[in-house]
């Protein structure tokens, strides 16, 4: 599979993350059938900074690290922006991390996207 294709199938999993949820990197790859490619999720959305798709319609800022903490931030405009965001919509922090308990979104495992990932 190229690496473009992984990164489509990254954009329209984020898309699914519910307002008021946040994913992790780990789940993503986990749901698009490659365990061991969070790393690689973290660059697909990293893409999308001077990309055609934009933030805006791939909700990047609701992806974190496993523990909740905003890895991401960085890839953002200010660094402040990626929790300005998630608290917009909500999100609790606990510190410096989203409460997981309480906002954690887990991607559902559909065949397709597992199934097309194998091809």
């Amino acid at each position: 599979m190229l690496l473009s294709d992984f990164y489509n199938k990254v954009f329209e999993l984020v898309r699914m993350i519910p307002e008021g949820r946040v994913s992790t990197y780990g789940n993503i790859a986990l749901a698009l059938g490659s365990k061991r490619a969070a790393r690689t999720v973290g660059y697909a959305l990293n893409t999308l900074k001077n990309g055609k798709l934009g933030r805006k319609k791939v909700p990047a800022h609701r992806v974190v690290n496993r523990n909740g903490e905003l890895t991401g931030k960085i890839h953002f405009r200010d660094p402040n922006l990626m929790r300005e965001l998630l608290e917009s919509e909500k999100i609790h922090f606990i510190g410096e991390r989203v409460n997981m308990a309480k906002h954690l979104w887990v991607p559902p495992f559909y065949c397709e996207f597992r199934y097309e990932l194998k091809k």
